[in-house]
């Protein structure tokens, strides 16, 4: 069996560098009183991706105190240590970091999450050195065909929880069909992992909206950072569209929905993945951010508990805004969801210095979390499992915003909070 230590022995040695010793005292961890655990996290802390991020710290500081008494394997307990580094929203930074975590930090077990920039490249970076990654926050299909995954064989060290993209069409289509709207939808698809997922003739969006009776207007792929989006809302005008639909992040969605109402472009729906998903966006959108709709993936709604703590979905959401005076955003389920995996792991590993004990207790995992059951038996694919998906809009209560779920029929236990409205 190639052990962890062996594994990256030999991908140092081959870049030319030697580090025997220190991978000589890391086996001999094991046999101290309370040995140590390293698990490293992967967030975009900054740049435009910040928003995914921006529980981190209270979630985080949350899961050390959960873990400040070790956790128990095999009668021992062991101390867990978590090292977080920023991504900057960069793929390239987060491959870099990912890759310091392995052979500087020597992590044990990699966790990342927020969308393909920051999970692919970690997933990969895991994946070369035979590290076990558990990865959240990105629709599978990027994330398993972004890294040019092969159905039947997959990965052999990392593996992710999320929904997927038949799953965010599902929510949408269920939604818009309280419309009543015209079927004629816009498509606004950034020439990145996301966005070539969502626009892609047979795996994206296309194909089933065609099945469902809905007509996409698809002007092609724009660059992220764009500052202008006048064509594609030319086309949308001319094509009569009602429905506006993509993904995008947050600065090219206020870019293209300031052009929109300064060309008189008025849609009834607008629905936008990973832009729209949070309050601070929204706010800044001012009236405008009244009835804009996106996908739900976690919420103080949600039937769920942890795991870890106990802790229900409306106490953890609850814990946030009273720590922090912010609204709660839906990525703090999936980053103590993370850990709460991490942690059932630890227990149940047969040989925490062995990563392919690791791995396999990774693939036995069935486990009710905050966000759901993470049960890896049960994925659509090799490495992938999934968690359920609704569908909310954005509805002013008072001064505050509060994203209301008005879309359940893939996931009837989340309750229905709202009805939908139309724009305008």
């Amino acid at each position: 069996m190639r052990t962890k230590t062996t594994a990256r022995r030999s991908f140092l040695l081959g870049a030319g560098a030697f580090m025997a010793a220190p991978a000589i005292l890391k086996n001999s961890r094991a046999y101290a009183a309370t040995p140590t655990l390293r698990v490293g996290h992967v967030s975009p802390r900054t740049g435009p991706l910040a928003g995914f991020a921006e529980a981190d710290e209270y979630v985080l500081g949350g899961i050390e105190k959960a873990f400040a008494g070790g956790l128990e394997n095999n009668g021992k307990t062991w101390n867990v240590e978590i090292i977080s580094k920023d991504s900057q929203s960069n793929p390239n930074r987060a491959a870099d970091v990912a890759a310091d975590l392995i052979l500087g930090d020597e992590v044990d077990i990699v966790v990342a999450a927020s969308t393909p920039d920051t999970v692919n490249p970690v997933s990969d970076q895991a994946e070369i050195n035979e590290v076990p990654c558990i990865t959240t926050d990105c629709p599978w299909q990027p994330y398993f065909f972004g890294r040019n995954g092969v159905p039947g064989e997959g990965f052999a060290s990392t593996y992710h929880f999320f929904w997927g993209l038949e799953d965010i069409i599902g929510a949408f289509l269920d939604m818009w069909g309280q419309s009543g709207v015209a079927k004629k939808v816009g498509g606004l698809f950034p020439n990145d992992a996301d966005g070539n997922a969502w626009g892609h003739p047979e795996l994206g969006l296309p194909t089933p909206l065609a099945d469902a009776g809905y007509d996409l207007v698809d002007p092609g792929r724009y660059q992220p950072l764009s500052d202008d989006f006048s064509n594609y809302i030319a086309a949308f005008k001319d094509a009569g569209c009602e429905i506006v639909t993509g993904n995008m992040i947050p600065p090219d969605f206020a870019t293209f929905w300031a052009q929109a109402a300064q060309q008189g472009f008025n849609p009834k729906v607008v629905t936008i993945g990973k832009a729209l998903l949070f309050p601070s966006v929204i706010e800044s959108l001012g009236d405008r951010g009244d009835g804009l709709s996106s996908e739900v993936w976690w919420s103080p709604s949600h039937p769920f508990s942890s795991s870890l703590t106990g802790t229900s979905a409306s106490d953890l959401a609850g814990g946030y805004s009273a720590a922090t005076g912010r609204p709660w955003t839906q990525p703090i389920g999936f980053k103590h969801a993370l850990f709460e995996v991490v942690a059932d792991v630890i227990r149940r590993a047969e040989d925490l210095e062995d990563p392919e004990a690791i791995v396999s207790a990774i693939t036995g995992t069935n486990l009710d979390t905050i966000v759901g059951n993470v049960n890896w038996a049960n994925g659509p694919i090799n490495n992938v499992t999934k968690t359920p998906l609704v569908a909310g809009q954005w509805q002013k209560q008072g001064d505050a915003y509060d994203l209301r779920i008005v879309a359940n029929s893939a996931a009837p236990n989340i309750p229905i909070t709202a009805d939908l409205k139309i724009l305008g």
